[in-house]
């Protein structure tokens, strides 16, 4: 074997590539295009927001619901004119309320509304809801009643189907737990009063306060919510329980059992 033939063979030489742009020259192409595209807001649209924050520091329940709605979708949609998407939710729905109480279903079949506004909606919902919440939570129900008419309305008063609620009081009418005990439909909502005795009993619970929504928005009180209250009072005296009251809740008022004469 020759010394030439012993020798290692030699290396194969590396391939140079082309280098990659760097982020400046990127951001010259078509990154840099396509963002400007996207990213270059009308001025005068600025200045209304602008303008609009200024007047919503100033007063904020002097604000349209519309333009309370713009400005919570603001923080959705930052560069774009929401203007218009706010008064098709407010036409829709009706009110700034009732667009934060829909469903996200529903808020979805709005052109323009997608996952990140029906979340920001929903997310405003349920700090009113906790807000509302905090002015009863830990007090004594019957001696704080219009925090409690302010937080029903909250939690239900825009609510599409029924809901049946139900606040359990401690032996000074101190709030155990709130629980939504049904769901049903937008005029029925199915109630089982044996259920209900049976969670009173496990929270040691003295006393209740039914809530139930008429999505309609009368609280007038129907024969069924009459009938239906009454056969919830004869169980729950069988076990020594008190009904302090029965509330239907309306988009246009509520309605007191016990204020009524019907309790």
């Amino acid at each position: 074997m020759t010394d030439d033939a012993a020798s290692p063979p030699a290396a194969i030489p590396k391939r140079k590539r082309a280098p990659r742009p760097g982020l400046c020259e990127a951001s010259q192409g078509q990154i840099g295009q396509k963002s400007n595209r996207v990213s270059a807001p009308d001025p005068h649209y600025l200045g209304h927001r602008e303008r609009l924050r200024a007047r919503f520091a100033e007063g904020p329940d002097q604000l349209p619901d519309y333009e309370l709605l713009e400005l919570l979708l603001f923080r959705s949609i930052p560069r774009a004119d929401v203007k218009g998407l706010a008064k098709a939710l407010i036409a829709r729905f009706g009110s700034f309320a009732e667009v934060l109480a829909a469903a996200p279903e529903h808020l979805g079949e709005t052109p323009g509304v997608g996952p990140a506004i029906v979340h920001d909606l929903k997310l405003v919902e349920a700090a009113a809801r906790r807000l509302s919440f905090g002015a009863i939570k830990g007090r004594q129900v019957l001696s704080s009643w219009n925090s409690v008419l302010d937080y029903c309305r909250t939690a239900m008063g825009f609510a599409e189907v029924e809901e049946l609620r139900l606040l359990f009081l401690d032996k000074r009418n101190g709030l155990i737990r709130d629980e939504v005990m049904q769901r049903g439909t937008v005029d029925h909502t199915p109630v089982y009063p044996r259920e209900i005795m049976r969670r009173a009993l496990q929270l040691n619970a003295t006393a209740i306060i039914l809530v139930h929504n008429h999505p309609s928005g009368d609280p007038t009180p129907s024969r069924a919510d009459i009938d239906m209250t009454r056969e919830i009072v004869e169980h729950a005296e069988a076990l020594g329980l008190t009904i302090h009251d029965h509330l239907i809740i309306g988009r246009k008022g509520h309605a007191s059992f016990r204020a009524l004469g019907l309790l």
